[in-house]
């Protein structure tokens, strides 16, 4: 069972994914969301790099707890460009030193609450870590509202080059598919909420319902069905890229 709360960190999420049951079939897969996670599992800490496609966990039977971060947010906070770990999932120890990072993972492991004492750690960094960079947080909005990347480029100030370069640094890819990616996003809690396929198409800004359910294919993997069906395995519904490892 998958369950979030908002983080005290400025737009993070933490959330907690139960081991799924024996007998319970494939895990289910994990969408981009423009994301990247924090996350302890099996007393290992971990970091989920930004997906440019679904993500299948391998080990569905194992539990894990993890922080959320708003998209841009996390690169300043680990030490790392995005893009070099984009589609990845990698132990916490091959960025930080890797003594601190075990005594760490065996902090949260040791706590009452994990969830709690991972957010913890996150906070902890955080405030020794520049904050969000509101140049980037007004990237996201202005893609999220439908903006083109030359209109977003010159809404933030920024050349579409410079876009790009820090794009790629923040979010782990270029605005186009940063763009993609939330509006993917905002089509499919539409369908999560019951919306008609063609409503919530339009509604997110795709051309028509055919839009949309190539997006689903590209991006996800899957059709609208099969999304849909997944979906309803969960309650409540992650809102993006949460598992990994």
């Amino acid at each position: 069972m998958y369950e979030e709360r908002p983080s005290a960190l400025d737009g993070a999420v933490v959330w907690t994914r139960s081991a799924q049951r024996p007998g319970a079939g494939a895990a289910r897969p994990v969408l981009p969301d423009g994301c990247m996670d924090l996350l302890w599992t099996e007393g290992r800490l971990l970091v989920a790099g930004p997906d440019t496609g679904a993500f299948v966990p391998a080990d569905a039977d194992a539990r894990y707890v993890g922080v959320r971060f708003a998209p841009g947010d996390a690169p300043a906070l680990l030490g790392v460009p995005a893009h070099e770990l984009r589609d990845r999932r990698v132990g916490l120890d091959e960025l930080w030193p890797s003594a601190p990072v075990r005594r760490l993972a065996e902090r949260v492991g040791a706590a009452a609450d994990p969830a709690a004492a991972l957010e913890e750690l996150a906070l902890r960094r955080a405030a020794r870590t520049p904050g969000p960079d509101p140049l980037l947080r007004a990237v996201v909005r202005a893609l999220d509202a439908g903006y083109g990347v030359a209109a977003t480029a010159g809404a933030v100030g920024l050349g579409e080059r410079q876009l790009r370069r820090r794009s790629l640094d923040a979010f782990g890819y270029g605005p186009k598919t940063l763009a993609r990616i939330l509006r993917l996003q905002r089509a499919l809690a539409l369908v999560r909420e019951g919306r008609p396929y063609a409503e919530a198409a339009l509604a997110a800004g795709c051309a028509d319902q055919a839009h949309l359910a190539r997006e689903v294919r590209d991006l996800a993997g899957m059709t609208l069905g099969a999304y849909v069906a997944s979906a309803k395995s969960e309650t409540p519904q992650p809102s993006g890229s949460s598992t990994t490892a």
